[in-house]
């Protein structure tokens, strides 16, 4: 690791030591306060005394004790060379820099961690400049057509090569099969989906404006939440040029009305809030990221969760954003029966997105808003599975080479 990650690393343990002596001193507060509440006003002396005493020693211990860690971690990174290799060179540091970033991304940010990821282009695992010499080495054979690849929560660019020893990437084959050029984001996926959604709608103005090649199509496949980013992307980059020229957007298990285990995790974090014994347990899950927390209801756009408490019990207040007239969207949906046609398929869909989410139904008897060829089932797939399938890739190359006109076509 660099130096500056592992003073990174050692800010979020000592920062997470620090939580977990707080946590165990809101616990006892909790305990102690039904037995000195059991006891009656005469225990009020030595209530007074008893929580003065617990708060100095919990502060003291949190606060030492995470000292200790970054000022080890601060030693540690002074033995280490400027130009030691990166956590991000290795697969594994990269699968725990992406997982990070979904589960704390925004505290991240706001705390100037290193490790926090800024939105880049990638090519080979390698950011790629915006600019047109760093662009044309990158892609020297750069195409008109472009498949831009945004990946889901938790996840980096690596995760499209999920099984690649199996399966070969999506991206590969369609420059292969069907002349594209395959662009891979990576971004910080613990941000709100919308922030990351603008910054996204600014990378393709640029990668458009400086690429090789004359852009005339552009197809978005996002996987989870990653297709939501690509469509709040689209809503903000609305009259640029790069939008007109996305011609599909394939979603891949999206949550396009939220995800179930956010919200169950949302009521939890109530229900663990009512009682002074587990109240410290609920301000631990909503240390969750913002990104998380935008799954309860597949926000888009700042206006959905601007000005509210993100965790507090509400309903959804989103307006929802329409999906492009330009472009024909198609969703993938997986379920862990193998019969995709099955109630437990339709009730379950892949564990982490329920069907009627997945397909973006209006809640009025599952109603398609779309043509029935624009909906595919895969029966005992799982959810990251999606992300490198035969099955997906011969139903997205389907699609692509449909000789049905697109939407706004001449």
């Amino acid at each position: 690791m660099q130096p500056d990650e592992i003073r990174a690393l050692g800010d979020i343990a000592g920062e997470a030591i620090g939580g977990a002596a707080s946590l165990v001193h809101d616990m006892h507060e909790g305990i102690a306060s039904r037995v000195f509440a059991a006891v009656g006003p005469g225990a009020a002396p030595v209530r007074v005394l008893h929580d003065g005493i617990a708060r100095g020693v919990y502060s003291a211990v949190g606060v030492l004790s995470g000292a200790l860690v970054k000022g080890a971690a601060a030693a540690v990174s002074v033995t280490r060379a400027p130009d030691a290799p990166s956590l991000s060179e290795s697969a594994r540091g990269r699968v725990a820099i992406g997982a990070l970033n979904g589960a704390f991304g925004d505290a991240l940010e706001r705390r100037g961690n290193a490790l926090a990821l800024p939105m880049t282009v990638r090519r080979k695992g390698v950011d790629v400049p915006l600019t047109e010499p760093a662009l044309a080495q990158a892609f020297p054979h750069a195409k008109p057509r472009l498949a831009l690849f945004v990946h889901g929560l938790c996840e980096t660019d690596d995760a499209w090569r999920i099984a690649a020893d199996r399966h070969v990437p999506y991206g590969t084959r369609l420059a292969l099969e069907l002349d594209y050029t395959p662009i891979y984001v990576r971004y910080n996926s613990g941000r709100h989906i919308s922030e990351n959604g603008r910054d996204l709608a600014g990378v393709l103005d640029r990668l458009t404006a400086a690429w090789p090649a004359e852009v005339s199509e552009m197809t978005i496949i996002g996987h989870s939440a990653g297709a939501l980013l690509a469509r709040s992307a689209c809503h903000y980059g609305a009259g640029s040029e790069w939008v007109p020229k996305v011609r599909h957007l394939f979603a891949l298990g999206a949550p396009h009305h939220g995800a179930p285990l956010e919200r169950i995790t949302n009521v939890a974090s109530h229900a663990l809030a009512r009682l002074p014994e587990t109240r410290s347990f609920s301000r631990a899950l909503n240390l969750r990221s913002a990104g998380v927390k935008d799954l309860r209801y597949g926000y888009l756009r700042d206006e959905d969760w601007h000005g509210q408490d993100p965790d507090t019990f509400l309903r959804n207040t989103g307006r929802e954003i329409p999906f492009l007239d330009s472009a024909n969207t198609y969703f993938v949906c997986a379920t862990v029966s193998h019969d995709p046609h099955s109630h437990l398929g339709r009730l379950v869909g892949d564990l982490l997105v329920l069907r009627a989410s997945a397909w973006a139904h209006d809640g009025h008897g599952e109603r398609m808003r779309f043509p029935i060829d624009n909906y595919r089932h895969l029966g005992g797939v799982h959810h990251f599975e999606l992300l490198n399938h035969p099955a997906v890739y011969a139903q997205i190359k389907r699609w692509l080479m449909s000789d049905r006109a697109l939407p706004g076509a001449a």
